[in-house]
């Protein structure tokens, strides 16, 4: 008997049909990896499951018996406990009162402490990350560390069947590797866990079975291995697919005046003697073990990091980015895409209408009023040119799926024709279908002349979409990947600080480009 079966299931949001007959069976002791583009249905699945929604038609048999959840807490008493993409932490709360929020211990009817940290080193430690301090304030904690913090909330509940949304999309490698070793013991102590990724190697890593999910509808199982990357893929966005990486097209000549030009950056000890040369057309990787200083590079090329020194130019003219407002100006030209689209990207409760326009209300106002007729027809063209899936301008933009909502961050952003775009790890968390989008969309703007610089924690992604690749480490370019040199095995010799990290064929160079 399966311990969990989901048979028809079907639920709409007002005209979006968010899933349609779907069905899926979990069984105890295994891993089942749920696949599907952004917009798919598996996240209003495991909202199901966990009680967040209701169906619209359909049932779910938990041992055999029908089961309804009208509540999260309600799932959680069945023993179902999902950790969702969204992380669900307070950020002015210590570790330990996060993962023992909803059933803290008690002693003569207070909370007790002692009795608390206890508990939650305990699930720190089942998540395999026993060095974070308990007393720590989340918010002190870098995005990696959280996502680790709401993996042991989760498994502080005690749960039978354990569901995981992009549970690795915020993690350090070393993190990740943790993981798999927690997962596949969890997996031994009989649970079932319900494992959604994005990354195919994950899916290979761990899962035992596979479900996929297309336009609502679960439209194959399997058992995990039985089927190629490829045919994964292709049922996955329901057509054939023809790579990862489209090919470029032609570029801008490089101009002896490079667009962005940076000489001797310096922030405390976390960015240390930075220079380098970014020209038009040109998209430049960010490389490196996460936390080396590429984030904070990004954030203070766009003026919000103060205490920095160093010198800035801009198509050869010195310039002094202050802050964001500076930074977006005609005259510069500079968008960012920052790391997390959900606190630092968009505001969700708003409409997708306000998210796309908000960068470039100063362009579409006249005498301080909003034209609302060039504000629509700005919007409506961005959605078409992205493929957004919405059911119009109106919806709040937390209602669209992830890969969505990451289109509508990079949308804002070409409102205002940006000429240098600033990307902090931007495909995290979403499908391979809207992925590939992106990376079209990137080589269309650099053909078209913006200057790109991109850091992402994958190296597929350096390789494939990079004309160069800077490696940093401990806050300072370590070497230089320019053309074939960009090569993954080139990439982590570099990023460990092993050298000739090019190999013998094509030596890396040990510094960036030095201004002259």
């Amino acid at each position: 008997m399966a311990l969990l079966e989901m048979q028809g299931i079907s639920k709409r949001y007002g005209g979006v049909r968010a899933l349609q007959e779907a069905n899926l069976v979990i069984e105890a002791g295994r891993i089942h990896a749920v696949l599907g583009e952004n917009g798919a249905g598996k996240s209003t699945l495991i909202k199901i499951m966990a009680g967040v929604v209701a169906p619209d038609e359909g049932r779910m048999l938990l041992d055999g018996q029908p089961v309804s959840f009208a509540s999260p807490a309600a799932a959680n008493a069945a023993g179902i406990v999902c950790i969702f993409q969204e992380l669900s932490l307070i950020p002015d709360l210590p570790v330990a009162d996060n993962i023992l929020i909803s059933n803290p211990p008690r002693r003569f009817g207070l909370i007790d402490r002692r009795a608390q940290r206890r508990l939650a080193e305990e699930a720190l430690a089942r998540a395999g990350a026993p060095d974070i301090h308990p007393l720590a304030l989340v918010k002190d904690l870098p995005l990696s560390r959280r996502q680790m913090v709401e993996i042991a909330k989760a498994l502080a509940r005690r749960p039978r069947i354990l569901i995981l949304d992009e549970a690795t999309s915020a993690l350090t490698a070393a993190d990740v590797t943790r993981i798999y070793a927690v997962l596949k013991r969890l997996r031994a102590e009989g649970l079932a866990l319900i494992y959604i990724s994005h990354r195919m190697h994950e899916i290979a890593e761990l899962a035992d079975e596979c479900t996929v999910f297309c336009n609502g509808r679960s439209v194959a199982s399997y058992a995990a291995g039985t089927k190629s990357d490829q045919e994964v893929v292709e049922l996955m966005i329901g057509r054939e697919y023809s790579g990862q990486f489209p090919a470029r097209g032609a570029r801008p000549a490089p101009g002896a005046v490079p667009r962005l030009e940076l000489r001797h950056l310096q922030w405390g000890e976390r960015l240390r003697d930075i220079s380098l040369r970014l020209h038009a057309g040109e998209v430049i990787g960010l490389g490196g073990l996460d936390g080396q200083g590429q984030r904070e590079l990004l954030l203070a090329l766009f003026g919000v990091l103060r205490g920095t020194s160093g010198e800035l130019l801009i198509d050869g003219r010195p310039v002094t980015i202050t802050g964001p407002d500076v930074a977006k100006r005609a005259d510069i030209g500079m968008a960012l895409i920052p790391e997390d689209r959900k606190t630092e990207g968009l505001m969700l409760p708003m409409s997708v209408r306000d998210n796309l326009s908000f960068a470039a209300l100063g362009r579409l106002s006249r005498a301080g009023i909003v034209d609302r007729a060039a504000e629509r027809a700005a919007v409506e063209q961005v959605m078409r040119a992205l493929a957004v899936r919405s059911d119009g301008t109106d919806p709040a933009a937390g209602s669209l799926s992830g890969g969505n909502q990451q289109k509508l961050v990079i949308g804002k952003w070409l409102l205002m024709a940006p000429r240098i775009i600033l990307l902090n790890d931007p495909t995290r968390g979403i499908d391979v279908g809207t992925k590939q989008e992106i990376y079209q969309l990137l080589h269309r703007l650099a053909e078209e002349g913006a200057a790109i610089l991109f850091y992402s924690t994958d190296y597929d992604e350096l390789i494939g979409c990079c004309d160069r690749v800077l490696v940093m480490v401990e806050g300072a370019i370590g070497s230089e990947l320019v053309g074939t040199e960009i090569t993954e095995r080139a990439l982590i010799a570099s990023a460990l600080n092993l050298g000739n990290g090019a190999g013998a064929d094509a030596p890396a160079r040990h510094t960036a480009e030095e201004p002259a």
